[in-house]
């Protein structure tokens, strides 16, 4: 004859299931939320295009349950030390190779995780209105040595072109200057910096005015959208290959010939090296997010043409994971499985 069960057995079953159920629960709740409990901070440079990627970052690593601060904007040789010293865990702007020697000077990959390509194929160059390229039969950046051909550009009377070029700490403002003294242009050409967004208005403004212009820029960003080159505008070519610093052997030409005198970029994620050490989750996000140039391009023309605002980027954003739901939810699992596999293994 079977024994009844008795009541403190019956309990100590319940008591027994109910842990099982809780440790499960809380399984469950570590696999799909690795970062709860970690709290990480975001820098970006004072470039507004480059909130779009940094918000995406900084939301699919919410899904993973990490705690995420405001954005801090720091210029980037600034912002590169942050990362490594940990007084912000990543940077989404991370420009390779242009940013190789903030990359060295930070430490480098002792310091700094870069693994991945966020956004590829970024050009950067010199660009004229195309009318006054064809009235005057420019194509190169060196025809400016000749002071008649300079003085076309000339918006301030003092008889040189006026460049309108890079904000001083982007990196590329070392470019430009290095390439005036390689190419002997300084007594023809003045870099005129400042705030980016504001001195491109400008030259913008001219060009609606019919005056010529002459630039600096890069891809993927609004300007193009809006000044199209084959169209609007045409890039120059430059007299040879001339890069500052680390850099200073490289050949910047492209396969077709044409040198704008800059190597094509990529850019990644750099991150704090400790962090990613002991996240392998946000690891490899990091290094499997890609985001398609001309979508960072037409999200900067959003915030060109008024859709400016924190709530208005954020908007952006939404809309992007909505629309790239599948390929979202890809990141996010490979995330979670990579801290998955990080936890067993250390079992």
């Amino acid at each position: 004859m079977t024994k009844p069960i008795r009541k403190s057995a019956l309990r100590a079953l319940a008591a027994s299931a109910g842990i099982a159920a809780i440790l499960a629960a809380g399984a469950a709740t570590a696999q799909e939320m690795p970062g709860k409990g970690v709290t990480v901070t975001p820098l970006k440079s004072s470039l507004a295009g480059e909130t779009f990627q940094t918000m995406l970052v900084m939301k699919a690593l919410e899904e993973l349950g990490y705690e995420v601060n405001d954005i801090k904007e720091l210029e980037y040789a600034t912002a590169y030390v942050a990362v490594a010293n940990g007084d912000g865990t990543f940077l989404a702007d991370s420009w390779d190779p242009l940013h190789a020697d903030f990359f060295a000077e930070a430490g480098g990959e002792d310091k700094l995780f870069r693994e991945g390509v966020y956004s590829d194929n970024a050009l950067q160059g010199y660009l004229i209105d195309k009318k006054t390229a064809e009235e005057h039969d420019i194509t190169n950046l060196g025809q400016l040595k000749d002071p008649e051909i300079a003085k076309l550009f000339d918006t301030d009377g003092d008889g040189k072109a006026d460049l309108t070029g890079c904000t001083p700490g982007w990196g590329c403002e070392k470019v430009i200057e290095h390439q005036l003294d390689a190419f002997e242009l300084r007594d023809t050409v003045t870099h005129n910096q400042g705030s980016y967004s504001a001195i491109i208005a400008d030259t913008i403004s001219r060009y609606k005015d019919g005056q010529p212009i002459l630039y600096y820029t890069w891809t993927p960003y609004w300007v193009s959208g809006v000044l199209v080159p084959g169209k609007d505008v045409t890039w120059l070519n430059v007299p040879k290959s001339a890069l500052p610093g680390s850099r200073s052997g490289v050949d910047t030409a492209l396969p077709d010939g044409s040198n704008y005198g800059f190597e094509v970029n990529v850019q990644k994620i750099a991150a704090n090296k400790e962090f990613t050490d002991a996240n392998p989750a946000a690891a490899k996000l990091f290094s499997i997010m890609k985001l398609p140039a001309n979508d960072i391009s037409a999200e900067n023309l959003l915030i060109q043409n008024g859709e400016d605002s924190e709530s208005d980027i954020e908007r952006h954003t939404e809309a992007w994971i909505k629309g790239h739901q599948d390929t979202w939810n890809g990141w996010l699992e490979e995330a979670r499985a990579a801290a998955e596999s990080d936890t067993t293994s250390s079992n």
